[in-house]
């Protein structure tokens, strides 16, 4: 029988089915690929906007989005933009980027865990604003690594994107951890700490405070969730010892990744509950790290469901042999 036989695996939160390929050995050469640099034409923004040292808050867009509904909503639109308020246009988010001190373009696991700790500190920050401000419904807090993951600059920052509606995928989770909470009667992301702990063939990191591992769905070959033991939707509630253990947990992640696959591009990407939305129950905040190694073919595209052609424990394995220095995952507890 030919390589290539596909696994149905179904995620337990959303219902999504992927695709895994789970009878072809892992080649290091299909999958490294280092984070290529973006052409700035040596003249890095963010290194000299806004002034100062240190890290510090850049408005790229006041306003990002203007929301326009259907087709027919759009048409009937026309024309009248420019007379009508801005509010009556609908104009609503914002896009901004947490930026490092100045000449900083190391990548993140690079730079120690300080920055990291401050970067994720300032990004919570900002969350808890965007709730007092009351005017849109999620604060998206992404990375992009690399002109493959659509950077737009080689300075190490974070993005945020003010958004006026909850995005599709939050909005699949939210709806599938009630449902599981429901069902189980405990939240679907507690289930996983406790499970990807018992059983390490996933297990990439834990310490007391945080567990990073491939899901079981992995969506892409080296997925990877970092997810707090303590429960808790709003990373706008992290305190200093979450932040602190976030920080090193995504250390830990990223610079396996780096060593295992040559310093991959990647999108590093925060789930956490809306701004106008009492999910205290049902969600967990976590962040997700999708490496960026391979284009999108017709099977995904035609069918919606995504292939994944590194196996989550095989990944598993290749980072762990990939790296000495970041040691043992943790052992079961009892």
């Amino acid at each position: 029988m030919s390589q290539g036989l596909f696994e149905l695996r179904k995620d337990a939160i959303t219902g999504w089915w992927v695709a895994t390929v789970i009878d072809r050995s892992f080649a290091r050469e299909r999958f490294a690929m280092a984070a290529a640099p973006v052409d700035d034409r040596g003249d890095c923004f963010n290194c000299r906007l806004p002034p100062g040292d240190g890290i510090r808050l850049r408005v790229l867009k006041d306003f990002a989005f203007s929301v326009a509904g259907t087709e027919e909503e759009a048409r009937a639109r026309e024309g009248t933009i420019a007379q009508v308020s801005l509010a009556d246009a609908r104009a609503a988010g914002s896009w901004r980027t947490v930026v490092a001190a100045p000449d900083e373009h190391r990548p993140l696991h690079a730079v120690g865990s300080h920055v990291i700790e401050e970067l994720l500190a300032r990004s919570r920050d900002e969350i808890v604003a965007a709730r007092t401000a009351g005017s849109t419904k999620y604060l998206q807090v992404l990375q992009n690594w690399g002109a493959q993951a659509g950077a737009r600059t080689n300075h190490l920052c974070l993005d945020l994107y003010d958004l006026p509606q909850i995005p599709h995928r939050i909005a699949e989770e939210l709806g599938g951890a009630a449902r599981f909470l429901i069902r189980e009667g405990e939240c679907p992301y507690c289930r996983l700490v406790r499970d990807e702990v018992r059983r390490p063939e996933r297990l990439l990191y834990a310490d007391d405070h945080a567990v990073a591992f491939a899901p079981y769905a992995s969506r892409s070959p080296f997925e990877v969730w970092v997810v707090p033991r303590r429960h808790d939707a709003d990373f706008a509630r992290a305190d200093n010892r979450d932040v602190i253990a976030t920080a090193e947990a995504l250390r830990q992640v990223l610079g396996r990744l780096a060593a295992s696959l040559d310093g991959p591009p990647y999108n590093l990407v925060l789930h956490s509950a809306p701004l106008r939305e009492q999910v205290d129950a049902t969600y967990h905040w976590h962040w997700e790290i999708h490496p960026r190694l391979r284009e999108i073919a017709g099977l995904e595209l035609g069918t919606g469901l995504p292939v994944n052609s590194v196996s989550p424990e095989d990944a598993v394995e290749e980072l762990r042999a990939g790296r000495s220095d970041a040691g043992p995952p943790e052992r079961p507890r009892r």
